[in-house]
């Protein structure tokens, strides 16, 4: 008898039939803590039957069961509150939530997506006050991007779309991603210093994010917990990422993955059950939406390809509604009204801005062979960035046949690749979703490629270059490898979710007692965890957190508008120190260059020369700064700083050479 009460206090008790290929996966919690309901559980789909509202009979019985075993009998006292459950005093039920919000899964997720973006970038959170990842080209952009948020909706919100950089050029905030969806933590930037600080850690919660929201997206779509893990790890640390660690821009995905699994949660939708109405959340819906405009306000970079991902889902949605009629509720249609409203008048109201920008400068617009230098080839899914520590050094005589490597190295992780295949042939989903994740992956490989695929992507790249608004002015088109990414997590998780249920299958038929539903031991669950480990081991960094410079003179005390020579790539440099004061500059550094700057380039190319110092005057140019440690093998590498120009006032640092252009 003693050893039937240990047995059914650490199993749960029902009486349906064993969790079958396509069934809702029986909660370990129960087994851990007969004492508590199963609300913790991340997704409708994984909770017991006898636990559904719809079922409080059972789930009474179930309560009056786990109290045997206990050993508290089923005498109902005063402190019963009518439904088999006792009432406890308020203090003992907020210590009851508090222990459970602090155990529960979603917490404990946050704090391993937390620790472990942590360690997966590490040292770059003990430095993260003087250092930025990867280089100091990109990252430094972002981070003057970041620093001019701050400063334009402290002092100038309505003035926030012209910076000082790309002087005279209008809405220069608008050529390069603007980061928006930062704003909240950009206003924390006051100096250069702050703004490595809120880059950094922007940067390391990428990868949490990443995470975090896959992890949300798996569970609701009905993997189990280890295969939800393993699944999000592939996910966020990829090891095409590493080529990417010097773009915040790119690296800022998780809220894709994030307002998916919102809105499937919200519409009462998973991979595994498909769509149930009694499970329809409008607050999961509003938020999803609102997470979808969150992530497009990051940047185009991503957002472009994600709001025509919107759309294409909405109308397979829609057509899906017509055909199947299913019943939804009034709150659910409001609720994607209002959040679809807002998303659209958002995305919209960020397009046009960018639209302005293309309309007044035709350079935006990429040539096509111009995109094909920065596609992938057939063999760039299988090569690793020379970023990647344990493959970088194995593929670097793979990468020497590749035109532009950082976008073109776009391996997913060969743990990720084998999981995927499997899950092709033996996988929780059924065979028909199976196809259609495979399906998808082909059709984002194909995009992915760009000119490269067959026939010039005249049946892929090419359809959207001509016809969707936006893509002719994207030149990676490798980037769309992030959903690739994303479908073979899925076609992953799905086969270690069926290695799962085949384990707690085998467990249950060899019950002793028939009323319980068996799991598999824990350990046997752990199991499953490991290939987390070498998910993980493609996805670390060789480390690279160089130091930027100190400026070569006051930034602050320079009367605008100023150009530095040499201008070419360091104009980055010149950015993020412009964050003290934000000093007017015809420098500037971004996702194209403007055909003024390229003329007022042009025109220093003989600088100090008398007509280069007219035409500057002319362009409006008040002062020119000369960096001489930059002049070596620059275009201005003949520059002669040693001689004053006749007229001209100059000032000399240890770094730098002033000419008072406007003194004249």
């Amino acid at each position: 008898m003693t050893r039937l009460l240990e047995t059914a206090s650490s199993m749960a008790i029902t009486d349906n039939a064993p969790e079958a290929e396509d069934g809702p996966e029986p909660q370990a919690e129960s087994a851990a803590r007969p004492d508590e309901s199963e609300t913790d559980a991340p997704t409708d789909d994984a909770r017991p039957a006898a636990d559904h509202d719809a079922d409080e009979d059972a789930a009474s019985e179930g309560d009056r069961w786990r109290r045997f075993a206990r050993g508290d009998g089923e005498a109902v006292d005063d402190d019963d509150d009518g439904t088999g459950r006792h009432r406890l005093p308020p203090m003992h039920r907020l210590g009851r939530l508090a222990r459970r919000a602090a155990t529960s899964e979603w917490t404990l997720a946050g704090l391993f997506s937390a620790i472990l973006s942590v360690a997966m970038t590490w040292p770059l959170a003990r430095d993260a006050d003087h250092v930025i990842p990867h280089d100091l080209g990109d990252p430094l952009l972002q981070a003057y991007t970041l620093g001019w948020l701050s400063d334009a909706l402290r002092t100038d919100p309505a003035g926030i779309w012209g910076t000082n950089s790309f002087w005279p050029a209008l809405d220069s905030f608008l050529f390069t991603d603007t980061l928006l969806g930062y704003a909240p933590a950009a206003l924390f930037i006051t100096d250069t210093t702050s703004a490595l600080v809120v880059y950094n850690i922007l940067f390391i919660g990428t990868f949490a994010l990443a995470f975090l929201g896959a992890y949300a997206l798996l569970r609701q779509l009905g993997a189990r917990i280890a295969a939800s893990a393993v699944g999000a790890a592939a996910f966020a640390y990829a090891p095409w990422k590493l080529a990417h660690f010097g773009h915040l821009n790119v690296l800022s995905a998780g809220g894709i993955a994030l307002a998916l699994a919102m809105l499937a949660r919200g519409h009462g939708w998973s991979l595994r059950h498909g769509f149930r109405p009694e499970r329809q959340r409008t607050g999961w819906i509003v938020a999803g939406w609102a997470c979808a405009l969150w992530q497009f306000a990051i940047g185009v970079a991503l957002g472009l390809t994600f709001v025509y991902i919107m759309l294409f889902i909405g109308l397979v949605v829609g057509c899906f509604w017509l055909v199947k009629r299913p019943k939804l509720r009034w709150t659910t249609l409001v609720a994607d009204g209002l959040g679809g409203s807002l998303f659209s008048l958002g995305v919209l109201w960020i397009a046009d801005k960018h639209a302005m920008v293309a309309r007044a400068f035709p350079e935006t617009v990429r040539d096509y062979d111009y995109v094909a230098w920065f596609s992938p080839t057939w063999q760039s899914f299988v090569i690793s960035p020379e970023e990647s520590r344990l493959w970088g050094g194995a593929h670097e005589a793979a990468r020497a046949d590749l035109t532009w490597p950082p976008e073109q190295t776009l391996l997913v992780g060969f743990t990720l690749l084998a999981l995927a295949l499997m899950g092709l042939i033996w996988s929780a989903w059924s065979p028909w979703k199976r196809f259609w994740l495979a399906f998808g992956t082909a059709v984002f490989m194909a995009l992915a490629m760009g000119p490269n695929f067959l026939d010039d992507g005249s049946w892929a790249w090419g359809l959207l270059y001509e016809y969707a608004p936006g893509f002719d002015a994207i030149r990676t088109p490798g980037r769309l490898v992030l959903y690739m990414t994303l479908l073979l997590a899925v076609l992953a998780a799905g086969t270690l979710t069926r290695i799962a249920d085949d384990a707690d299958a085998v467990a249950h038929e060899s019950r002793v007692d028939k009323r319980l539903t068996v799991r598999a031991p824990r350990r046997v669950h752990a199991l499953l965890f490991l290939p987390i480990v070498l998910v993980l081991l493609e996805g670390v960094p060789v480390v690279d957190n160089p130091e930027p410079p100190e400026p070569p003179l006051d930034m602050s005390e320079l009367e605008g508008p100023v150009l530095f020579l040499p201008s070419d790539g360091r104009d980055t440099r010149l950015q993020f120190w412009s964050i003290d004061g934000f000093v007017d500059m015809a420098n500037g550094s971004a996702a194209f260059t403007p055909d003024e700057q390229a003329g007022i380039r042009q025109i220093s190319d003989s600088f100090p020369a008398q007509d280069a110092i007219d035409g500057l005057r002319d362009a409006g140019i008040e002062t020119v700064v000369v960096i001489p440690s930059w002049l070596p093998g620059s275009d201005w590498a003949g520059l002669d700083y040693e001689t004053d120009p006749l007229g001209i006032e100059v000032d000399r640092t240890d770094d730098a050479v002033v000419y008072h252009l406007g003194d004249d």
